[in-house]
């Protein structure tokens, strides 16, 4: 990570961390190092977008390149675009599941994966070189919605089964996602029910979506619907609620998606892609079926170039940001959505019906702090976990790290007994907190 850049991309609190000056340094320096670029730029629902898109897009114009702006549109959306339509970069601005006062950049490469820590790092080195072209060589700009439809098309053409009949729920987290998820569902016949798709520009993730998938229980028990969706802001994510109201997170949907490819022969080397985060439980059930899961850093770039790496096809986090490589090569919500509802349909199964095995009880706690790094770095906090994890090396495990976009000390403490799992990682919670507070005296 560079100071700017961190593990999804730049992001930070609108007009504070994030202001229209670094969003103009960022679309300059991007075309100072890769002249004459045609770049595609997309947003989710923040009021922000605006601002920054159009910051981003002088900055790329300044320096002598061109923009075709598409409005807003899924993350996945802005990746599969630039490789369909021959961009030489595809640019997202959103904060994903953050709320409406974060905003954020992500770029894409021409081949829609999201650029890595050496190629942010060099564009951050000239954020302090600005390039100004003479007046005729000044860049373009275009502002292209329709161009949205194509990827809608995609989205329809990737599932090959009816889904009429079927009732389901969406949670669009009044995002990215709040036209098209619900227009392609129904294209595809299912009956929809849509929850949170009156975007204002300061509601966005706000109770709603991946990260309050309660509401989503709710109205697919109240609606006796077969299964429902959330997603988040700019719908890379997705959460399913079963037919039961039993969540099914993102490493519920790496098994169902392995157990899935694996019966057609397509899984590569047998083994996926998951992060420090994926549940033990899902691990024993994948090697119970003869699969191997590969963890990475918590990080969907870092579980995108492990999947390269290893030449897999499967990967993604609890949170429910999964990639199927063969489709796109970035994760995208509705996509999955969409591939769980195929699976379901063509083995004629209800969702809960795939699986027959239980979650270790995970405790996650989020602890807000002003000096992530020296905490994390703590021997004191070293000495406590080394302790605490003794009392769980035989049935759990422990984790402690700072967020990569918030300034947070992020907590998991997993364990097959759940009050253990909470009295351990409560602990820590207060460990943390007295560190936080001696730290700023």
């Amino acid at each position: 990570m560079g100071v700017f850049f961190g593990t999804d991309g730049l992001r930070g609190r609108v007009n504070d961390d994030l202001t229209y000056s670094i969003a103009y340094k960022c679309g300059n320096a991007l075309a100072h190092i890769y002249p004459k670029s045609n770049i595609l730029v997309g947003r989710d629902t923040r009021g922000s977008g605006d601002l920054f898109a159009l910051a981003f897009a002088v900055g790329v114009m300044n320096a002598g390149s061109n923009v075709s702006d598409v409005g807003i549109c899924p993350t996945a959306g802005i990746g599969y675009l630039t490789t369909k339509l021959g961009y030489d970069f595809g640019v997202v601005i959103s904060s994903s599941h953050n709320p409406s006062e974060y905003n954020g950049i992500k770029i894409f490469d021409k081949f829609g994966k999201k650029l890595g820590d050496l190629k942010e790092n060099e564009i951050e080195r000239h954020f302090l070189k600005e390039k100004v072209v003479a007046f005729d060589k000044v860049g373009s700009y275009c502002f292209a919605p329709r161009l949205v439809s194509y990827y809608q098309k995609f989205l329809c053409e990737n599932i090959d089964v009816s889904l009429k009949g079927k009732t389901i729920v969406l949670d669009c987290a009044n995002g990215a996602s709040y036209k098209i998820a619900p227009s392609v569902f129904k294209k595809l016949g299912a009956k929809i029910i849509a929850k949170h798709c009156t975007p204002n520009g300061i509601n966005i993730n706000k109770k709603c979506g991946s990260l309050h998938i309660e509401n989503l229980q709710k109205e697919v028990m109240k609606n006796h619907a077969d299964m429902g969706f959330a997603f988040d802001g700019d719908s890379d994510r997705v959460i399913a609620v079963d037919e039961k109201g039993n969540v099914v997170d993102g490493d519920k949907i790496i098994y169902l998606f392995a157990l899935d490819y694996k019966s057609q022969d397509k899984l590569k080397s047998l083994a996926v892609v998951g992060t420090r985060h994926t549940n033990m439980g899902v691990e024993k059930a994948l090697q119970k079926s003869g699969i191997e899961l590969i963890r990475t850093d918590i990080g969907d770039k870092y579980v995108s170039q492990k999947l390269i790496e290893k030449n897999l096809l499967i990967g993604g986090e609890q949170c429910g940001h999964i990639f199927l490589r063969d489709k796109l090569p970035t994760g995208d919500g509705i996509l999955n959505a969409l591939y769980i509802c195929s699976i379901c349909a063509k083995q004629n199964k209800k969702l809960s019906d795939f699986f027959d095995f239980k979650n270790y009880y995970q405790t996650n706690i989020n602890v807000q702090v002003e000096d992530k790094i020296r905490i994390i770095n703590s021997e004191v906090l070293s000495d406590i976990v080394s302790q605490q994890e003794q009392k769980i090396k035989d049935i759990g495990r422990i984790m402690i790290r700072f967020s990569g976009t918030e300034p947070y000390i992020r907590i998991m403490v997993e364990c097959e007994n759940e009050g253990l799992s909470k009295k351990i990682a409560n602990e820590l919670k207060i460990v943390v907190e007295n560190l936080n507070k001696e730290y700023q005296q």
